[in-house]
């Protein structure tokens, strides 16, 4: 059987005032309603690639509103303002979205079909007119931003699945150098990795596609390779990146330590400050793997955690000193 395009590629149709943009995510449908009801997962998909956001206020009931700056790659704010109008859980959402100028622009129904272990999206907007369509279609990109925010949106589904990993960690230093020292080789040098190994970095290339390639060396002797291809790089609030073992080629490989550790984990990094220190939380679980290997990554969760633990040490201490 052909698997269904829905999984992969959002589905948008134009019709007269109305976009329709359709896509199935493969994750059950009351998860698929938290992340749009749920201020903590809206701030890690919201928008297209490369966009991150500020809410001023959320309030999830109808009547209520969401306050929110959405700010673009190029450094543009853009402020908006959604109005609930219709909620049922976990099935349907009806809003205005608008601006400071204007309380609906638009206005948006979303329904969530259950689909077992998956669910079908459907967002539907409807404007004024045909013309103020084709305008936000033409000018601003909307049926390509839509389909880029479902695809975020289903890298936040990946990463929501029960066998996730999640650390938080609170570091000394202001969000910009935290990211910063995520970011650049001459900073990540001095942290990244395990206690007692040294970081040697053959390639790096921050945008989404690049390769950030690199092996880790202990006074032994021995090294591991591996490297990030990073998905998303929107400084200094989010870094999204796939990590994997690598040889000294690049090529993808098994990790030295087990066969049944996946290939590939999707790792989502969000930086918040306040008072000028930087929160960081990574969130990460395995992609295009068996269920063996998911369930070996879960078993492995202590021991990430140990030794996240200490990497983030490592960033805490040499951050501290640049901010000083």
């Amino acid at each position: 059987m052909a698997e269904n395009k829905m999984l992969h590629n959002a589905i948008a149709k134009v019709e007269g005032r109305e976009l329709t943009v359709t896509r199935i995510f493969q994750a059950p449908r009351e998860l698929v309603y938290q992340t749009w009801t749920d201020p903590r997962h809206l701030s890690h998909w919201w928008g297209p690639e490369g966009f991150t956001i500020t809410t001023h206020e959320i309030d999830v009931t109808p009547g209520g509103v969401w306050s929110y700056v959405m700010h673009g790659p190029d450094g543009t704010d853009y402020r908006n303002r959604i109005r609930y109008i219709e909620i049922i859980r976990p099935e349907r959402l009806v809003y205005a979205h608008g601006d400071d100028e204007q309380d609906e622009r638009f206005r948006v129904t979303v329904t969530m079909e259950d689909q077992g272990s998956a669910t079908e999206l459907t967002m539907q907007m409807v404007f004024a007119t045909a013309e103020e369509l084709e305008e936000v279609v033409n000018k601003y990109g909307a049926i390509e931003g839509a389909k880029s925010t479902l695809g975020r949106l289903a890298e936040e589904l990946a990463a929501m699945q029960t066998n996730h990993l999640e650390i938080t960690r609170t570091v000394h230093a202001p969000r910009e150098l935290v990211f910063k020292a995520w970011t650049e080789p001459e900073h990540l040098k001095h942290w990244w990795g395990p206690a007692g190994f040294d970081l040697h970095i053959a390639s790096f290339d921050l945008k989404p596609g690049g390769l950030f390639h690199y092996h880790m060396q202990n006074a032994d002797g021995q090294q591991m390779w591996a490297k990030f291809v990073f998905r998303e790089v929107a400084g200094p609030g989010k870094l999204v990146y796939v990590i994997s073992f690598s040889d000294e080629e690049g090529n993808t490989v098994r990790a030295p330590f087990s066969e049944l550790y996946p290939l590939e984990v999707l790792n989502i990094v969000t930086f918040t400050e306040e008072d000028g220190q930087t929160t960081m939380t990574l969130r990460g679980g395995p992609i295009h793997a068996t269920e063996e290997e998911v369930s070996f990554f879960y078993s492995m969760h202590p021991s990430m955690q140990e030794g996240f633990g200490a990497t983030f040490d490592k960033l805490d201490e040499y951050v501290a000193k640049q901010s000083n």
